[in-house]
């Protein structure tokens, strides 16, 4: 076996002509080379290997080989992050007005000129609607991590026990105004203010120990609002109404990502600059399909030049409907089918994807995607962090394979590129309440009144919320 091995190695790595002079000097009884005869000679000793020298360019290919295999692995295994900040998409026309450059200081100043001169329209509905919403997504909590979390129009702190049980509190602790989420310790199930070490559990609120008092007596009052939570599918969500007393609805766990048969490929996410019903109102806008993602990916996000004439060889398909709840069913879950196909000179049908689409509550979809290569899902989460500026991010899961590790990858490509179109109308519409619609239209008048009953009576104004906001 040694020897099958030295051959192998000699053959792989050593130059003919080295490894027949090689041989002579072996039949000849001379040594193995020293470290000076295989410096001069151009070659290295393979230990373990006796008469075994590699060439100087055979260590140079076992690294390009080292190289190569370290990129085929991460390629394989790293996931794909596509994020964009709130002046990155949209404002191009703004920008290039100005002779603005990605660069520029003078980027964000724009930026914010154009969003406080727009027209944000009348009657515009709450801010922060009942339901689920993602704070964090799981990896970005480990074990006795603490985060701050600014969303909904609430300071919140997010830590995860080291048995792995996430909490989440009201941020400011009643002392003296710290911000638990920042620098606070995880004690057990508690967490510790960084300010003067007090402690609340996070199974309540409660203080727990106040280390100073010498009388050990802890004021009833000293409590933060506990939030109820649950951490499914990668995201740590947290239960937000109006009303205290509603009780949070349940939602479909994605099996397959949970138990771990479905790899995480990569995701992308934003900051988009509209009121949160506009984003999945898209799903009950079925004649904006052809509009704005009909066009060919190819000719990018800007849509002023996504209607490019070199681009129409091929042009996207799209067959929608979208569905209220019906009866039994649960109310907060609406559904959209969707088939997609790529078009090539309006007679070649490629790329065909079926989608069934579950719209959880204002906030959360599960976008089940199937293709002739096999099935995968794609988790968005839509979630308020200003009135006017939501977080959205989509996660990509699908089964480990060679086919996956290529095809995500492009897939997250080409829907970041689609929703970057819609983000152009998103950063600059208006919010209408009472839309002008035509009779193609009716779904929207139904998404609408579906979405409606996120709405309570207890619902902060967008007015209050924005006041809230500027003070």
């Amino acid at each position: 076996m040694e020897h099958r091995l030295k051959q192998l190695v000699r053959w792989l790595l050593v130059p003919q002509d080295q490894d027949h002079h090689q041989d002579n000097a072996t039949a000849n009884g001379m040594t193995t080379p020293t470290t000076v005869s295989w410096l001069l000679e151009g070659g290295l000793p393979v230990p373990g290997l006796p008469g075994v020298i590699m060439s100087w360019s055979g260590i140079t290919s076992a690294l390009l080989l080292l190289v190569l295999g370290y990129a085929l692995y991460r390629f394989y295994y790293q996931a794909v992050v596509w994020k964009r900040d709130l002046t990155d998409i949209g404002y191009n026309h703004v920008l290039d007005a100005a002779s603005i450059g990605r660069n520029d200081r003078r980027r964000v100043d724009c930026v914010n000129r154009a969003r406080r001169l727009r027209k944000i329209g009348d009657r515009i509905p709450p801010p922060y609607p009942n339901g689920w919403f993602a704070v964090l997504e799981s990896e970005e909590l480990g074990p006795g991590g603490t985060r701050a979390v600014d969303c909904l129009g609430q300071n919140l702190a997010v830590f995860r026990t080291l048995a792995g049980t996430v909490h989440v509190l009201d941020a400011y602790c009643p002392h003296l105004g710290a911000n638990l989420g920042v620098g606070g310790v995880v004690r057990g199930d508690c967490i510790e203010c960084p300010f003067h070490h007090w402690t609340f559990s996070g199974q309540d609120g409660q203080c727990t120990n106040i280390p100073y008092s010498r009388s050990g007596t802890i004021p009833k009052v000293a409590r933060l609002r506990k939030w109820q939570s649950l951490e499914a599918n990668g995201f740590i969500f947290v239960w937000h109404h109006a009303d205290p007393d509603a009780t949070p609805w349940t939602f479909r766990v994605v099996q397959e990502i949970e138990d771990g048969r479905w790899a995480y490929y990569g995701k992308n996410e934003f900051l988009v600059n509209c009121h949160i019903q506009d984003v999945p109102e898209n799903g009950a806008d079925v004649a904006h399909l052809a509009a704005v993602h009909g066009p060919n990916m190819l000719s990018g996000s800007d849509i002023r030049y996504s209607r490019a004439g070199w681009a129409e060889f091929g042009m996207h398909s799209w067959l929608a409907s979208w569905n209220a709840p019906g009866e039994g069913d649960p109310p907060h879950v609406a559904t959209m089918d969707l088939v997609h196909s790529f078009r090539l000179f309006d007679k070649l049908e490629v790329g065909k994807i079926d989608v069934r689409a579950h719209q959880i509550g204002p906030g959360y979809v599960q976008l089940m995607m199937n293709t002739g290569m096999g099935p995968f899902v794609v988790l968005q989460t839509v979630t308020p962090v200003e009135p006017l500026v939501q977080k959205v991010i989509h996660r990509f899961y699908a089964p480990r394979n060679l086919w996956n590790a290529i095809f995500q990858k492009f897939a997250i490509w080409a829907e970041s590129v689609m929703f970057e179109r819609d983000m152009m109308v998103w950063n600059h519409k208006q919010f209408i309440d009472n839309p002008l619609l035509i009779k193609e239209d009716r779904l929207i008048k139904a998404y609408r009144k579906w979405y409606s009953q996120f709405y309570s009576e207890n619902s902060i104004s967008f007015t209050m919320a924005k006041e809230k906001l500027d003070w």
